[in-house]
């Protein structure tokens, strides 16, 4: 803390001692503006982003400049850039040759294919071989996830945004120590910027002293850095190559409802057994192996076993921020841009880019019956507000907007026409879908979009349906602390 506060200080200082100086460099000030303002609108950047780069660079030049520049430079990540691609390259051979099923679905899906042939571009194929359970809650993720951990014989790997001590927590950290002294390799790892306040400092080492080796990824340091803005949001467990789990659920109390600080927490995942399960394998190991000298991958990268007559297909994908693609954002709007009888959408937060807002309203003035289902009790007071400030635009576009009233919503699901739909871990909001780790699971015909569906319908019952009198009666400092938080929500 107080190395940070003499950055900040330095910082501080430098903008007074150039405001000295302010007859002589307005001049150059105003053209560097004027040449910054240029060059940002012709970046590879979506509209709201640069806008609000533009707004911060014209209402304060030498700070906006510098803090555009630290973004763009990158430091804090890189390293890690050229580490992930070598990363990248050395699991990219463990990919299964999908050719033949990739024809097989062109005859009879195109629009799956197309999907498909983006996402393996990705490093991500489609397969045919997998079931899928859904969890509606916590509470049934963790008691399946306990049983499946008990069953394991080689490897278990554990990757979580928040890990917090606890019921929960200490429900799995108890099959995981039975485990690890039985031989199996276990491993944890999970971001640091949560822990920071949740686990101490040498958590890590308190865990590889009872047998279960442990990471922390991008642990909070006294340093001003960008490696801050990337953080690894994903929930993934994989056991033994032959089942995997990812959703919305962190290893924390209140995501079973053990505490409840903001009301009922309403939450999803999805188990998945089958051969898909190596991507799960893959995405897990190329973060844990970027830190690694000696990156091992064989024996966790055989192909996974299909399950015979496993119906429908499914993707599951990864999205990172050290690449040039939006693969997160982009799968949602395939989605929305094919949807033709209904689209419902579980989030818990709504801060949207421009396309997004484009793709949702088309979709709804269209005929798509297109539902929202977000909290009645925020857990990011800001946040909230921030979604507030779509819900007219939104709403005259025909969309239906509730908010759920028992709580929090932390789900992340989408679900349309009865054929397909995504649970995972990405937000509809800047920083999943631009900054942080991430990943989902794509679902085409598979049983369990009954299951999702009957979850919409049973929690939008929970729901409130926002009205435009709603609207009208929120309290004018709340509107008016929204607008200004929209010009840096893109930041945020």
């Amino acid at each position: 803390m107080l190395l940070l506060a003499l950055q900040m200080g330095g910082l501080f200082a430098l903008s007074l001692y150039l405001e000295n100086y302010t007859p002589l460099i307005y001049g150059g000030q105003t053209l560097i503006v004027i040449v910054a303002e240029i060059y940002l609108l012709n970046t590879r950047q979506s509209p709201t982003m640069k806008l609000t780069w533009c707004i911060l660079v014209a209402a304060v030049p030498i700070f906006g400049i510098l803090l555009y520049l630290l973004n763009q430079l990158d430091l804090g990540h890189r390293a890690s850039r050229y580490v992930q691609r070598i990363v990248m390259r050395e699991t990219v051979r463990y990919i299964p040759d999908q050719s033949a099923l990739m024809a097989s679905i062109e005859r009879e899906d195109k629009a799956l294919h197309n999907l498909a042939a983006y996402t393996q571009s990705c490093g991500w194929p489609v397969y045919a071989g997998s079931t899928v359970k859904y969890f509606p809650d916590g509470e049934t993720k963790l008691a399946e996830l306990i049983y499946q951990l008990k069953r394991a014989e080689k490897y278990i790997f554990l990757e979580y945004f928040i890990i917090e001590e606890g019921y929960m927590w200490g429900s799995v950290l108890k099959v995981l120590l039975r485990k690890a002294r039985a031989g199996v390799d276990v491993r944890v790892m999970y971001d640091g910027t949560c822990s920071f306040t949740r686990l101490p400092r040498s958590y890590p080492h308190k865990l590889e002293e009872l047998g279960i080796k442990c990471k922390v990824f991008a642990p909070i340091s006294p340093f001003v850095s960008t490696s801050y803005n990337n953080r690894d949001h994903r929930k993934i467990v994989v056991i033994d190559g032959e089942t995997a789990f990812t959703g919305g659920i962190n290893l924390a109390d209140e995501y079973v409802n053990r505490k409840q600080p903001y009301g009922k927490w309403k939450d999803t995942a999805v188990m998945v057994q089958g051969d898909a399960v190596q991507s799960f394998t893959r995405m897990f190991l190329q973060l844990w192996n970027a830190s690694e000298r000696e990156r091992v991958y064989k024996p966790y990268l055989l192909p996974s076993p299909p399950v015979k007559g496993a119906a429908g297909c499914v993707i599951p994908y990864a999205d990172s921020p050290l690449d040039s693609e939006q693969t997160a954002e982009l799968v949602y709007l395939d989605i929305i841009n094919r949807a033709q009888d209904y689209l419902y959408i579980m989030t818990p937060y709504l801060i949207l880019d421009n396309e997004l807002v484009t793709a949702l309203g088309y979709c709804a003035r269209r005929g798509v019956d297109t539902r929202i289902i977000l909290p009645h009790i925020p857990d990011k007071k800001y946040a909230f507000l921030l979604a507030k400030t779509h819900y007219r635009e939104l709403m005259d576009a025909g969309i239906k907007i509730y908010e759920y009233t028992p709580g929090f919503v932390h789900a992340k699901m989408f679900i349309c026409d009865d054929r397909e739909a995504v649970v995972g871990t990405v937000n509809l909001d800047y920083r999943s879908l631009y900054l942080h780790f991430e990943c989902g699971l794509y679902m085409k015909e598979v049983p369990a979009l009954q299951d999702i569906w009957q979850d919409f319908s049973d929690t939008m019952d929970e729901s409130h349906l926002v009205t435009v009198a709603d609207l009208k009666a929120e309290k004018r400092i709340n509107k008016l602390f929204a607008w200004l938080l929209k010009v840096v929500a893109p930041l945020m």
